[in-house]
């Protein structure tokens, strides 16, 4: 077998078009073997993103095919498998999107090690993010602990060049591509699907509304957000061209990549995030409270405005980001409950879930994080009001209320006790010795 050869394993980079490992190994190498390796472990964590998974990995290997090349696929350890194909195609080196996670640096590591004991190189590149989150630091720190500081940077930061598809993949001989499993059931009936054509559908057909994006983004019964974070997440889409197309980086959309942009420089330097307190001297008074744990996640609070954020996150995989914002309020400022148990809970249902962008939102909503105003609280209530006036976004994930016309939907405890015994709805859940946030 003549020529050079070179792996390129994909993480969470499923895509072909300013894929900045992909395009180097097919520029520098003869023959190219784009590797994904199905990790047991990590199929386990979210059925929803199991299924996403599957689904953009069947998209790539398809666009890949049509170069001429094919996704590879191995089950195993993503360490072990690599390797193993690697010197049985006779490498030269291992190509890889840099990550952040504790996992993936874990990875990393393995990796490194494993090629330097076998003579093989081992080269990361960017593509996860807009800009790579060592490449900005204040004076006097290893990272950004704000947002507002971080944007100012990140706005004049140069980046590099938007990378084309590979016109050409070229496989070694006699490499077996491997089997795909067809994609497993999600838990989630109405989840958006996986792949890189399906993102960049949506996107361009997204982008005429992005004048508005500041008008209609908190609208939570319109129901105009991008929904581009899962592909994002699995990198069917490369944030640098996302922000590209946007234009203006100094906009409120492509503000909202440059806090994706934040929580990844900020796990970098404190991978705990997911795990401990990021905010020194953090108040972390939390009660234990499983049925109230378990009412919030199943949508039954009898809050409707958190309930009907719990269910749709349910129903398909994606929760809209006021209402993520409502529902962290309520779970850890009004039920007191750990911040850490709705990280597990959403990880587990969000199509989006990642270490970086959850975490870092929970901590910042629960006080324990980035939030320069760690005391900040969410009235449910008047964010109801506020972002869902006319109570179409309750009507719709709330059915038992759809009786409700106009914002009494919201206070259903108000009404005459006839009309509430006639809804299949509990009351509020209440916390004992303490006043409800949404009276105060």
């Amino acid at each position: 077998m003549s020529g050079r050869t070179a792996v390129v394993l994909l993480t969470r980079d499923l895509r072909v078009h300013d894929h900045p490992a992909l395009a180097s190994a097919c520029s520098a190498f003869d023959r190219v073997v784009p590797l994904h390796v199905l990790d047991p472990a990590l199929q386990r964590l979210s059925p929803n993103r199991t299924r996403f998974l599957h689904q953009s990995l069947a998209e790539l290997r398809e666009a890949l095919r049509k170069r001429g090349g094919d996704l590879v696929v191995r089950r195993g350890d993503p360490v072990a498998e690599t390797v193993r194909l690697a010197r049985a195609v006779r490498a030269e080196g291992i190509g890889l999107s840099a990550d952040v996670s504790r996992y993936a640096r874990r990875r990393e590591r393995r990796l490194r090690e494993e090629c330097d004991r076998h003579r093989m190189s081992l080269r990361l590149f960017p593509g996860l993010t807009i800009v790579e989150p060592g490449d900005l630091r204040p004076a006097g720190g290893d990272h950004y602990k704000v947002f507002s500081p971080y944007f100012r940077a990140w706005q004049g930061t140069k980046v590099r060049e938007e990378l084309a598809a590979p016109r050409r993949v070229r496989l070694p001989d006699g490499v077996d591509p491997g089997r795909l499993p067809d994609p497993p059931g999600g838990d989630s009936p109405d989840a958006m699907v996986g792949g890189e054509s399906v993102a960049r559908r949506r996107l361009t057909g997204w982008l005429p509304t992005l004048g508005r994006y500041d008008d209609i983004h908190d609208d939570m019964a319109g129901d105009e957000t991008s929904r581009l974070s899962p592909y994002l997440r699995f990198g069917c889409l490369s944030p640098l061209a996302v922000a590209n197309r946007a234009g203006d980086r100094s906009g409120p959309f492509v503000r909202q990549l440059c806090w994706r942009d934040f929580y990844h420089q900020v796990t970098d330097a404190f991978p705990d995030l997911s795990s401990r307190a990021y905010r020194r001297g953090a108040q972390e008074d939390w009660r234990y409270d499983q049925h109230a744990l378990d009412a919030w996640t199943e949508g039954r609070t009898g809050m409707p405005i958190v309930d009907a954020g719990m269910r749709q996150l349910r129903a398909e995989g994606w929760m809209h980001n006021r209402a993520r914002l409502i529902t962290a309020g309520y779970l850890t400022r009004h039920l007191r409950l750990d911040w850490r148990s709705g990280v597990a809970v959403f990880f587990r249902w969000l199509l989006d879930g990642d270490v970086a962008d959850n975490s870092g939102n929970w901590q910042w909503v629960a006080g324990t994080g980035n939030d320069a105003r760690p005391h900040r609280g969410f009235n449910p209530v008047r964010q109801a009001e506020r972002y869902d006036p006319d109570g179409a976004y309750v009507r719709r994930y709330v059915p038992e209320l759809s009786s409700i016309r106009g914002k009494a939907v919201h206070q259903p405890w108000r009404l005459p006790e006839r009309a509430r015994a006639a809804l299949d709805y509990p009351p509020p859940l209440e916390v004992p010795g303490t006043e409800p946030v949404w009276l105060r």
